[in-house]
């Protein structure tokens, strides 16, 4: 304000107060402007006032700044001068004197500006005759502006001064004044001539709305105010208003009327302003949110003004409609917290801004529209939360009904509609929160899933072959719009994702959190209340986690109830029995009844079908939906019209018929005095029906009259007719308003069968709101429409549906990103693929590089992989002849996706490696950089090497590395999921191609080969479970390079081995499962066929390898040897002899430079060289032998530091090693170096000591792994000697005996270092092993069965041969080795000796008299050492097995039953002369013949093994006769004289004799000695009984020793008569003897040494011995009398006998 200070008051300016000093500059002013004869009045009061001004003392200001009745109105200034000053202003303020009235305004602007005014403005004191006030003053400047003529400058100063009202904290102005100042301003906008005062209005207006409303916001009248903005108040409709001087001019004013204010507001924190409010709410609101509720009111008022019909296109009114809805938009964009919470401001949201949105929705102004569009954005931005049923019916209507309108849209409409979304989808929780309270309440639209799919059906454009309004420019730039909001959707949705997971803890399976903003104190459940009995409810006292399964409870309902209500509108029994089944309605009829009255989205006409069909559970669903109707008081027209509300009657009349029947029925329940019966109802109602029909329908030419109508009802009423009047009001009622069901105003039935117009029953208002041009009126609403749409949104208030929840859990994201994902998917995929616009593929690769981030975090794996093979095949990789820049722009999203969500990618790693891989071939292809394939040879086909040679004719300008085929695969390009491009001599290359390609190439630059270096190098950052995702991915691309048949790569190779090396470091457990992966791929590439590829792959493991073993192992772990396991198994499975070898070079180089390191590695390096003894290349036999040799030798130490299997695995490797092929050296070497193991674990101090108690003789040591004694080193020993053990069954000789030998060596070497408890185990793992099998041997190796099972039997002992020699020897080396360490070995005898001795019943000559002889040197050894009992027990085991011996005979006697030996003259050998006819029986009698001669070797075998058990049992006594005690002897005499026995049962064997005869004549071999055989044994016998009486009278006396011997004697009498009266028998015909034959003369000669031998033992018996013993043996020495011998000894010992013995006991 600029007024110069009168001189007259200069000298006393000080003196007086500010507003004295600004009322006297302005009456100053005045009274110059001032005409003295028109304004005489106006200066006289000037003057006065100017001179009470000057006189009068500053007034104290009051305290609280508010005036008190009689207080001054002007702060400073006293009641008298004020009101002088005050009075002469109004004066001042005439409209038709504009010079006069400017500083007069200019004035009151400075008090207001100046808080000098104080004072309430009310219109009521503006027209009392009350002193001059405030109020007068307030009317006084509006009536200035509205009778100022329109000057301009006046307008201008007045809207500054309405504004300084509105803006001074000490002036309060009415809510009435306040509608008077926007009036006021409304005036000056519409009406000045001025377009800069129109704007200044504009924007004043703005001013004072965005000073109330931070008053009320803030409860407070002192606060601070932005200032408005001109930009923000500019609208398309004021275009003349839009000249950048007139702005700039407006918003000088504006800034100026706010001087001070243009800050921000600033006020007190929110919760404490509702606190504070919140106290006087309880009464009331406070003056100030009174004021501006009225305000707000009187704004919505003016917005819904329409003109008249005479006038529909008024200007003006239409300026106003747009100015009144700009300022709305401002408000509510400007609401803050308060508005959220009182719920008067909400209702008249409700009731005054939401119905001026329905009545201008009607217009077809696209002002209108956009203001509709942002005022309805703001709501659902700032206010969602209490206006949920409001949202839920005009975002179908303003937003998706445009939308989804893709054939004849209005350009600019579906522009805004696409620029509002972009705007509101920006905010990531509007998105959220739209879809928890619209998409899975069942009650509401499915706005998002509808927002989603409008989008896509834009994206996708007009589909081919339709019709459109729009121009191909318009119908791209839509495209581009809805993918631009598709994208920004998906963006939000992961930016509210990635807040919420930093908020707190996700874990994806856990359901979401619910919170309700409706009921801070209760938590409520979206679908009680809604008419369904059988929905899901949830206890609103229940957790967290219950209310967040619910959410998920009512989508997946509400996707079943929508599927129900789908298949009900096409098959209505289908459909009730699916819902039924589902448990969405009930089994009663009520209940089905109850949903088709009460659900939406049901088809009317499909509802009247259902309720009139004749079946019986429909028929009962038809009763109980009409008895649920309540037509008490209804007279008959409105109770049809209440019926067909809810459905569409069905065109057959027997349909019709039932439910008319059923109607009258309920109708006269409800009016029982209606009508006389329920006929009547039922005839009226039918006529009633007919009448509508007939009335409305257009086809009908001849209309019904009253009178035809009338007659047509004469008499249905019991006969008598209904009065007259009632039938013509009811004609009437029906011509006039037509009865119209709802099925009447439906069309074609939409994909979402759930929209807003079905679940809200607003298809009257939707029809409505038609949209179309044309109809550009501005005609309100139907207040008809308005009170229903009123009455739904009444009916659902406070209902537990209504209720919004916020979501807190991202776990919301799944059931979005399901509803959503498809037509994301598309919509992206397809514009990405048919545009090139970069612009538009930005947004698409945007929205699919979010839609990935979403899906990858949620753990869906499909949605994922699709979105991310969606990028890839973008990339076009696998055709680079086709490559753009969207496509390296995919590249670069993928490197994002691969830099930003490695963490979640898991299985779609694959997809990302598969493009970094084809990168970077065609990176090193533009480049000429020859490819791997040069290096790694793969042999051709014959086809590829014909292919070869056509392209190797072209040009020989190219360079070579154009020539190559990968060069032309990837020119001629295939399929993403292609993985080797197919050459074809048809498909040849030109230059042209080549040089496109490469130009395409050069796009790739872009991107730096660094960039990808970084995934790799960026993976030690990612989780345990997502490294071994990656490493999966990457060993499964590698392979699929490496195994191209065309172009085998090493790219993802390279990159294994660096990614290894990057993440070894991490901890073990997840080491251990990288490494797993990374071992099974070394495996599988390494057993490729491709020789190049497998080497390189062996030669990256030992680099790794080599790494790995740089670090130390603790002891007891196992990694290294699962490191190496990719060796060991290639070695074993390896073809390739190149791949053997390198495998052991490569572990031999890494155990001779990281033998330190090593420690459970051992057990692979050995595995290895196991595997390479048995190699058949020789250079890789000798090679691991002497990698071996070396380590046993110089690295002993570190083998027998590890742990116990590491010796072991030693030992096997040798053991391998003495079946090499390749050099008989080498098999002994290893032999010997088990020797020289041995030496070391002596020389080491390996010994094992008794350290613990004796554990059981059964504990286990098998395998080696023995942990009897841990501190002696009993492990290392063990493996050592069971391993010699095993190799004494080689099939090898020399090998059997060197591992027999060195065995046995071994223990005899350093058996001294063993204890008790170790040879204990020694014996049972290791030495008895190895004689496991003789027990048995006698049973196995005879057959028993036929005579031609002896060859078979014959043949596998053969076979065995070699084992009983090694056995054989080793019985010996155990021998010596007992006797040697008898002391420590003492308590293994038993069953030593059971062991010996059970060779002798080995079939074989040779064995059993090795056990023999064992036996022998055994008790030469020890004997002296011996107790009894052990004596006991050798000799127990000696007969036992002699005993079992004698089995042999008896198995010979049966093997020789059935032979025949046929009686020929000549000689077996002749048997080739016999004739052909003959060759059967000769088949068989060669057959009997080899049986036959078997059985005689077999026997004199057996005679011979018996007769060196004699002589060993005589030897036996004859060494150790001191040491044997009466049992003993008794053992050795039982052995003898069952020998002895045995000899006479083989001896009387004369049939088995004869056959044997007659074999060997025929064999011309010797016969068996059984004469000399018996003689021996019985001859040992008598040797044995003779020795004992002379050498133990006493003892021989105690054992009855001469009664055996003459028990003896006896048999061998009666043996000798037998043969010699066998021999001469006398022929009683003849009386004379027959002379004896050679045979038996030789067969008697033979025991005539025996016989004689019993004469001289009976010849030295005692005289009384012998007279006891005469009787028995008299006759048998009258009979030898009787014999003929051969010769005259025997009679001369008779002679003998009788004379000297017989005769002297005969008395002469």
């Amino acid at each position: 304000m600029s007024s110069s200070e009168p001189h007259a008051d200069a000298a006393g300016a000080d003196s007086r107060s500010p507003a004295a000093r600004v009322l006297a500059r302005a009456l100053d002013k005045v009274i110059k402007h001032s005409s003295w004869l028109k304004h005489a009045a106006l200066v006289a009061a000037a003057k006065s006032a100017i001179d009470l001004l000057s006189g009068a003392a500053p007034a104290p200001a009051p305290d609280d700044g508010s005036p008190e009745p009689s207080a001054s109105p002007v702060t400073g200034v006293p009641a008298p001068a004020a009101d002088a000053a005050l009075r002469a202003l109004l004066l001042a303020l005439d409209p038709a004197s504009p010079k006069v009235a400017e500083p007069a305004l200019e004035c009151v602007a400075g008090l207001l500006t100046l808080r000098l005014l104080l004072g309430d403005v009310d219109a009521a004191d503006a027209s009392s005759s009350a002193p001059p006030s405030v109020s007068k003053l307030f009317a006084a400047v509006l009536s200035c502006g509205a009778l100022g003529g329109g000057d301009e400058a006046l307008e201008l100063a007045v809207l500054r001064v309405l504004v300084a009202f509105a803006r001074c904290p000490t002036v309060s102005l009415s809510g009435e004044c306040l509608g008077q100042v926007l009036k006021a301003c409304y005036n000056v906008y519409l009406g000045s001539a001025s377009g800069g005062n129109q704007l200044c209005a504009k924007l004043a207006v703005a001013q004072v709305l965005a000073i109330v409303f931070a008053r009320v916001e803030a409860d407070a009248m002192d606060v601070r105010v932005r200032t408005v903005s001109a930009a923000d108040m500019m609208d398309l409709s004021d275009r003349s208003l839009n000249d950048s001087s007139v702005v700039q001019a407006a918003q000088a004013f504006v800034n100026e009327a706010m001087e001070g204010s243009d800050v921000p507001e600033e006020v007190v924190p929110v919760d404490a302003q509702i606190e504070g409010g919140g106290s006087g709410e309880e009464d009331g609101m406070s003056k100030i949110r009174e004021d501006g509720l009225a305000l707000f009111k009187n704004l919505c008022k003016l917005s819904m003004k329409f003109a008249t019909p005479d006038n529909p296109d008024d200007p003006v009114l239409l300026r106003g409609k747009v100015l009144s809805l700009e300022l709305l938009r401002m408000v509510v964009d400007n609401a803050g917290p308060f508005w959220k919470t009182n719920e008067k401001y909400l209702e008249a949201i409700k009731q005054y801004l939401c119905l001026s949105l329905l009545k201008n929705s009607a217009l077809s102004s696209m002002s209108v529209f956009q203001l509709l569009c942002s005022i309805f954005m703001s709501l659902l931005s700032r206010l969602r939360s209490g206006l949920k049923e409001e949202i839920g019916i005009f975002f179908p209507m303003l937003i998706l009904r445009v939308l989804e309108n893709v054939l004849q849209p209005s350009f600019l409409q579906k522009m805004t509609v696409l620029n509002f979304l972009e705007k509101t989808c920006k905010e990531p929780q509007v998105i959220i929160d739209i879809f928890v309270n619209y998409d899975c309440d069942v009650d509401a639209p499915n706005i998002f899933e509808r927002i989603v799919n409008g989008l896509l059906k834009t994206a996708l454009g007009v589909p081919a072959g339709s019709t459109t309004t729009l121009t191909v420019a318009q119908d791209q730039t839509f495209r581009i719009e809805s993918v631009k909001c598709l994208a920004t959707i998906i963006k939000s949705m992961s930016t509210w994702m990635d807040q919420q997971i930093r908020i707190g803890d996700f874990a994806p399976s856990v359901p979401e959190t619910l919170t309700s903003t409706e009921n801070n104190n209760n938590t409520h459940n979206g679908e009680e209340g809604s008419g369904m009995e059988y929905e899901p409810q949830s206890d609103s006292s229940s957790s967290d986690i219950t209310d967040s399964s619910s959410l998920e409870q009512r989508r997946a309902y509400k996707i079943e109830l929508q599927k129900g209500i789908a298949l009900f509108n096409r098959k209505p029994s289908k459909g009730i029995d699916f819902l039924i089944r589902s448990k969405k309605i009930g089994h009663s009829p009520e209940d089905v009844a109850s949903f088709l009255r009460k659900t939406a989205g049901l088809n009317a006409t499909m509802i009247g079908d259902y309720l009139g069909e004749r079946d019986d559970f429909p028929l009962k669903v038809m009763h109980a939906y009409v008895d649920a109707l309540n037509f008490e008081g209804m007279d008959f027209g409105q109770a049809i019209r209440f019926l067909l509300q809810g459905f569409r009657l069905p065109g057959e009349a027997q349909k019709i018929d039932r439910i008319m029947e059923k109607f009258a029925e309920r109708y006269c329940k409800c009016n029982p005095d209606a009508f006389t019966s329920a006929d009547t109802a039922y005839v009226l109602a039918y006529s009633v029906i007919l009448l509508n029909t007939d009335a409305h329908n257009p086809m009908v030419k001849n209309k019904m009259s009253k009178a035809d109508f009338m007659r047509n009802n004469r008499g249905i009423d019991n006969g008598k007719d209904l009065p007259e009047d009632y039938l013509s009001a009811l004609y009437d009622h029906i011509v006039n308003n037509e009865i119209k069901m709802s099925a009447d105003l439906s069309v074609a039935q939409t994909k979402q069968t759930n929209s807003v117009s079905k679940l809200l029953g607003l298809d009257n208002i939707i029809n409505f709101v038609n949209w179309i041009q044309a109809e550009d009126k501005a005609l309100g609403a139907n207040d008809l429409l308005i009170k229903h749409i009123q009455e739904k949104f009444k009916a659902k208030r406070g209902k537990l549906e209504s209720m919004f929840y916020v979501v807190a859990d991202a776990t919301i994201l799944r059931f979005m990103m399901e509803s959503c994902w498809a037509p994301m998917m598309a919509a992206f995929s397809v514009l990405l693929d048919q545009c090139d616009d970069k612009a538009a593929t930005a947004q698409c690769l945007k929205g699919l590089r979010f839609a990935v981030h979403i899906t990858s975090v949620m753990c869906m794996q499909t949605q994922r992989d699709a979105f991310l093979t969606s990028i890839a095949k973008f990339t076009s990789l696998h055709s680079a002849a086709d490559m753009k820049q969207k496509n390296v722009d995919a590249m670069k999203a993928i490197i994002s996706i691969a830099i930003e969500d490695g963490n979640y990618l898991q299985e779609a790693w694959e997809h990302v490696l598969t493009c970094l891989s084809r990168f970077e071939q065609l990176h090193l292809l533009g480049e000429g950089v020859p490819t791997d394939a040069s290096f790694l040879t793969v042999p051709l086909t014959e086809s590829e090497e014909k292919f070869q040679k056509s392209t190797s004719g072209l040009s020989s300008k190219k360079t070579n590395s154009l020539q190559n085929p990968a060069v032309m695969a990837a020119v001629r390009g295939g399929s993403y999921d292609s993985t080797v491009a197919k050459a074809s001599a048809s498909a040849l290359v030109t230059p042209e191609q080549i040089n496109n390609f490469l130009s395409n190439i050069n796009l790739l630059d872009q991107i730096s080969i660094v960039e990808l270096n970084h995934i790799f190098a960026h993976s030690q950052r990612l989780n345990s479970d997502a490294i071994v995702a990656f490493v999966k991915a990457l060993c499964k691309v590698s392979m699929t390079e490496l195994q191209s048949p065309m172009d085998p790569r090493i790219f993802c190779l390279t990159k294994i081995v660096e990614i290894a090396h990057y993440n070894m470091n991490r901890i073990r457990l997840v080491w251990s499962r990288i490494w797993k992966v990374l071992s099974d791929f070394f495996v599988s590439v390494g057993l490729l066929e491709n020789l190049s590829v497998a080497i390189f792959v062996m030669d990256s493991l030992r680099q790794l390898a080599m790494k790995f073993l740089e670090r130390e192992e603790l002891a007891n772990y196992n990694f290294q040897n699962e490191f190496l396991r990719p060796f060991v198994i290639v070695m074993q499975r390896s073809n390739a002899p190149e791949v053997r070898e390198l495998i052991v070079r490569c572990v031999s180089q890494m155990v001779l430079s990281r033998v330190n390191n090593i420690k459970s590695g051992w057990k692979g390096v050995f595995m290895v060289f196991t595997s390479a003894a048995a190699d058949d290349t020789k250079s890789t036999v000798l090679l691991a032998f002497e990698t071996v040799e070396k380590i046993v030798r110089d690295y002993f130490h570190h083998i027998t530091e590890t742990e116990t299997t590491t010796f072991t695995d030693c030992v096997t490797c040798l053991i391998a090693f003495t079946s090499s092929q390749f050099s008989s050296d080498a098999n002994l070497n290893a032999i010997a170096f088990l020797r020289f193991c041995a030496v070391k674990l002596a020389e080491g101090g390996f010994a094992c000591q008794d350290r613990i108690p004796e554990q059981p003789r059964n504990s286990d040591m098998s395998g080696g792994n023995v942990t009897v004694d841990k501190d002696g080193h009993v492990s290392l020993w063990i493996p050592l000697l069971a391993g010699l053990a095993k190799l004494t069954t080689d099939p090898r000789l020399t090998i059997r005996k060197g591992a027999v030998g060195v065995l046995f060596d071994i223990l005899k070497d350093h058996g001294h270092l063993f204890s008790q408890i170790f040879w204990t185990d020694i014996f049972e793992r290791v030495v008895y092993p190895l004689f496991s099998g003789e027990k048995s041997t006698p049973r196995d190796h005879i057959s028993t069965s036929n005579s031609n099972d002896h060859i078979s039997t014959s043949n596998s002992a053969e076979h065995n041969l070699p084992n009983i020699e090694t056995q054989t020897l080793a019985v010996k080396c155990l021998v010596g080795l007992f006797v040697n360490f008898f002391d420590l070995i003492r308590p293994e005898l038993a069953r030593i000796a059971s062991t010996i001795t059970c060779f002798i019943r080995s079939p074989y000559k040779h064995c059993a008299t090795t056990g023999v002889s064992a036996i022998l040197r055994l008790t030469e050894g020890v004997g002296n050492k011996l107790s009894k009992e052990e004596w006991k027990d050798i000799l127990v085991n000696f007969k036992e097995s002699v005993a079992h011996t004698f089995v042999v005979f008896t198995k010979i006697v049966r093997m020789m039953q059935d032979i025949e030996i046929p009686d020929r003259t000549d000689s077996y050998s002749e048997a080739e002369q016999y004739s052909d006819n003959e060759v059967y029986s000769n088949d068989e009698e060669e057959a009997n013949m080899e049986t036959t001669s078997y059985a005689i070797v077999k026997l004199k075998n057996h005679m011979a093994v018996l007769l060196v058990v004699i002589q060993s049992i005589i030897k036996l006594y004859e060494e150790h006769r001191k040491q044997f005690n009466n049992e003993h002897i008794s053992i050795l005499l039982e052995m003898v004289s069952a020998i002895a026995t045995h000899s006479s049962e083989v001896s009387s064997e004369s049939s088995l004799h004869m056959k044997f005869h007659k074999a060997c004549s025929l064999l011309e071999v010797s016969e068996p000695a059984i004469v000399h055989f018996e003689n021996e044994s019985y001859q040992s016998y008598l040797k044995l009984l003779q020795a004992l009486q002379d050498d133990y009278p006493s003892l021989s006396k105690e054992m009855n020793i001469e009664s055996q011997t003459l028990h003896a004697c006896e048999k061998i009498l009666r043996i000798y008569l037998k043969c010699a009266n066998e021999a001469s028998h006398r022929d009683p015909s003849l009386h004379c003897s027959v002379p004896l034959s050679a045979a038996k003369k030789e067969e008697l000669a033979a025991r005539t040494s025996l016989v004689l031998q019993v004469m001289k033992l009976l010849g030295n018996l005692g005289r009384n011995s012998f007279s006891g013993i005469l009787p028995c043996f008299f006759p048998l020495l009258v009979d030898l009398i009787r014999c003929e011998h051969s010769s005259g000894e025997v009679q001369h010992a008779l002679y003998n006998i009788f004379q000297s013995r017989i005769g002297s006991m005969i008395p002469v």
